[in-house]
């Protein structure tokens, strides 16, 4: 927990309910144990999408479409939106989730695994969202700046890792060292970046918000 829980839950009670299929499906994915971005970050992101209003978005990392669906609702462009995931069991739910919406046919899921497929893509987009695996964020980041557009947003979730980032590696669980060196590794590259314009945000559970300033 990176912020005190009574804050939060006050905060989050500030907002305003989603369109009921979104609250279904929030309310599926969490009885199931399948992690979809928390409130704060929801809140985030409508504020994100209403400032920018992409027309093109890249999720890497779609798990059961919730996100994907968020976006597409709130986005006041409408946009093309491009998902990837890897996780066979997912990719059955996301689908029929995007049929449920009636946004299959502004929702692209690529199946597969992100290091293979962003290579491939083209872009550019204006808005990419970065929600997967947390060690390959740092992987991925070459490709995700190859195809974020100039002027573009990068907003990373859960680089804070319920707090363990501040913390020595010697003070994190020896399984989980790997995953906390390269978040590290991978906010040191967005701050220092010469092409981004970075902060870190204490929402949810830690939100990096980068702005692509050159070519």
């Amino acid at each position: 927990m990176i912020a005190d829980e009574r804050f939060t839950t006050y905060l989050n009670s500030l907002g305003s309910e989603n369109t009921p299929l979104l609250e279904e499906i929030e309310r599926e994915a969490r009885e199931h144990h399948v992690p979809v971005i928390r409130r704060e970050m929801q809140s985030l992101l409508k504020v994100l999408l209403a400032l920018h209003r992409p027309e093109r978005i890249l999720e890497v990392g779609t798990a059961v479409g919730f996100s994907a669906l968020f976006m597409a609702e709130y986005d006041p462009a409408e946009a093309v939106i491009t998902t990837i995931e890897n996780y066979e069991k997912r990719i059955p739910l996301a689908r029929a989730n995007f049929a449920r919406a009636g946004r299959d046919g502004q929702i692209t899921l690529l199946e597969g695994d992100a290091a293979e497929l962003l290579p491939e893509l083209s872009g550019p987009y204006d808005f990419i969202f970065m929600d997967a695996a947390k060690g390959q964020y740092i992987h991925f980041l070459p490709e995700v700046l190859r195809l974020l557009a100039p002027g573009g947003m990068l907003l990373s979730d859960n680089v804070l890792q319920d707090g363990d980032i501040i913390e020595s590696k010697f003070a994190v669980t020896r399984r989980n060292r790997t995953i906390h060196k390269r978040m590290r590794e991978y906010l040191y590259e967005l701050t220092h970046h010469s092409l981004l314009t970075t902060t870190i945000l204490p929402v949810g559970d830690g939100a990096a918000l980068s702005v692509k300033t050159g070519d």
